[in-house]
């Protein structure tokens, strides 16, 4: 698979994602909303990072880390930035009955919402930043 190949793959998991995080949140699972909310915007930097580097993306599941490895953390608004950090505890690393418990509270219908809001927002400015690459294939 050639390095367009590899991100249009990227593109294509990133749409996926969100639109199961749509569905969850439509149905009231608004953790596992924000969790794939998560992997989209991690999925949609790697698209990023493959699309602008001759290697793999690095193996880490923190956005911060991602965007400082694309070189984006400068072209980020603050307010973004914020919403990058927040997301950080939405990639649910055990999967432990207490770790969702906890991140579970903190969730809320309008919270979860705002949250699917601005991860499509942010996949489409990456995505927007990506230089010129073959369209995918429906």
């Amino acid at each position: 698979m050639d390095r367009q190949d590899l991100v249009q793959a990227w593109l294509e998991q990133v749409r996926e994602d969100i639109s199961a995080a749509e569905c969850l949140f439509r149905g009231g699972h608004w953790l596992y909303s924000a969790f794939l909310c998560h992997q989209a915007l991690e999925k949609a930097l790697k698209a990023y990072y493959t699309a602008t580097n001759d290697d793999d993306p690095p193996y880490t599941h923190s956005h911060i880390r991602l965007l400082d490895a694309c070189q984006l953390s400068d072209k980020v608004s603050d307010g973004h930035m914020a919403f990058f950090e927040l997301m950080a505890p939405m990639y649910i690393k055990a999967r432990y009955p207490e770790q969702k418990a906890r991140i579970s509270k903190t969730l809320t219908k309008e919270g979860c919402k705002e949250i699917v809001d601005t991860t499509k927002e942010l996949t489409q400015w990456i995505e927007g930043l990506l230089p010129a690459t073959k369209p995918s294939t429906p």
